[in-house]
């Protein structure tokens, strides 16, 4: 079993910053991959990011890339998702998730989720 706990989101103005956190923990999470994902109201679960324990390779999603930056660390069993220029389309549910082995995009394969952290970015 392993537990996700997400912060850091909140009301920012667009161009603005924010940093989500997912605190990890459980049996053995650092044998799975992490992910980010979020969710606008009626629109299906995007990857946004995703990152292994062991090696750090990351990989993004469109929406994500020379934007946002995910990274782990390990001693804090914590994974973080730095989130810079903002947009108004950015504003979403964003969600940690946890993958046994493997790096991949689709939510469906994601074994356990957070409860999620509402991110909105005003105009």
């Amino acid at each position: 079993q392993v537990q996700l706990v997400e912060s850091g989101g909140g009301l920012v103005q667009a161009g603005g910053s924010l940093r989500l956190s997912c605190a990890a923990s459980g049996r053995a999470f650092s044998s799975y991959y992490m992910g980010w994902f979020r969710q606008a109201p009626g629109k299906e679960r995007e990857f946004v990011a995703g990152v292994s324990w062991s090696g750090g390779r990351t990989y993004y999603g469109d929406s994500a890339k020379g934007r946002f930056t995910i990274s782990r660390e390990v001693a804090k069993n914590t994974v973080y998702l730095q989130m810079n220029s903002l947009k108004p389309e950015d504003t979403a549910v964003y969600y940690c998730a946890a993958h046994y082995e493997g790096a991949t995009q689709l939510a469906r394969l994601y074994d356990y989720w957070g409860q999620g952290t509402q991110v909105t970015v005003s105009s």
